[in-house]
């Protein structure tokens, strides 16, 4: 819990750049709710630190091996490398934007390393596992609701938050196509494919409320809420066997490998997904390439594998 602090200079000089950054964040960099609130997170933490182990240093006063102290800190705290890594990230941000406001001389944070993350694979469904856990019994608004959103997950490889977000006219159902939202606000354009279309329909035809203009409705009528994804599809993959992955991501991550394997070109799957770097996109051919290379060792007379 952040601790209350008297407002000395130092401390209202701090309050004050920080505000002004998560401003800037909102209106020039346009990041959303979610993602400032993050960056907020991550530096009260910094600050509360700096505040109880320093005392009330200036801005100008933080040096590198305070940041360096404080990573130190939340990963005794039981924080995981990534989690240190993007706290490290904002830090970053942070002075940096300083430095361009002419507010320091020069980033505390720039020369830090960042704490060494082990790259996991992401998990994925098989085609089968898909279309088990798309087997959503029922035609009332609710069930319907639950089928368009899975299949909307997987057919269009939508993020959770991108969901959520979905309004009625976002939607070219003549096109099948769909305009979505994605992190930083940027717009991009996706097929939704017909699977995908028909459970949108089928929802919309029976929705109750026919005002609101987001896609996706709770029973009360107002726009789903990401924590809500999340629940209606770890409840429904928990239906499926040999599945560990229950967050909606996976049906993303599934639709990626899918598109790989059957031989979609990299950067085309990269502007699918909303991703501005292409290394982010490559994590998905090692999924492909280590599927290729059982289904080789299973079938190659000659793949020296055992059987």
């Amino acid at each position: 819990m952040r601790r209350k602090r008297e407002a000395s200079t130092e401390q209202r000089e701090v309050n004050r750049e920080f505000e002004r950054f998560l401003r800037y964040l909102s209106r020039e960099k346009i990041f959303s709710p979610h993602t400032i609130r993050s960056y907020r997170i991550d530096l009260e933490q910094f600050f509360d630190f700096v505040a109880d182990r320093l005392g009330n240093k200036p801005l100008k006063a933080i040096r590198r091996e305070d940041i360096r102290d404080f990573l130190g800190f939340v990963m005794r705290y039981g924080y995981d490398r990534r989690s240190a890594a993007r706290k490290l990230s904002t830090l970053k941000s942070f002075f940096k934007f300083l430095v361009a406001e002419k507010m320091l001389a020069t980033n505390p944070a720039r020369d830090v390393k960042t704490p060494r993350i082990e790259k996991k694979l992401p998990g994925f469904l098989t085609q089968y596992q898909v279309q088990k856990a798309l087997q959503i019994v029922g035609d009332d608004e609710i069930a319907l609701r639950n089928r368009a959103i899975l299949e909307t997950l997987y057919g269009a490889g939508l993020r959770a938050q991108e969901l959520v977000g979905l309004d009625i006219d976002s939607i070219d159902f003549d096109s099948e196509i769909i305009k979505v939202k994605g992190k930083g606000n940027k717009e991009r354009i996706v097929p939704l494919g017909s699977y995908a279309k028909k459970a949108i329909q089928d929802y919309l035809s029976v929705r109750k409320n026919k005002e609101n203009p987001a896609v996706f409705l709770s029973k009360q009528g107002k726009r789903l809420v990401t924590r809500s994804i999340q629940n209606i599809v770890k409840q429904q993959l928990s239906k499926v066997s040999e599945v560990t992955g229950t967050n909606p991501h996976i049906l993303r991550h599934s639709f990626a490998t899918h598109l790989l394997e059957r031989g979609a070109d990299l950067r085309a799957v990269q502007e699918l997904l909303g991703h501005s770097s292409l290394s982010t996109t490559q994590i998905y051919t090692h999924l492909s390439v280590e599927r290729l290379k059982k289904i080789y060792d299973l079938a190659h007379p000659r793949s020296g594998a055992k059987t």
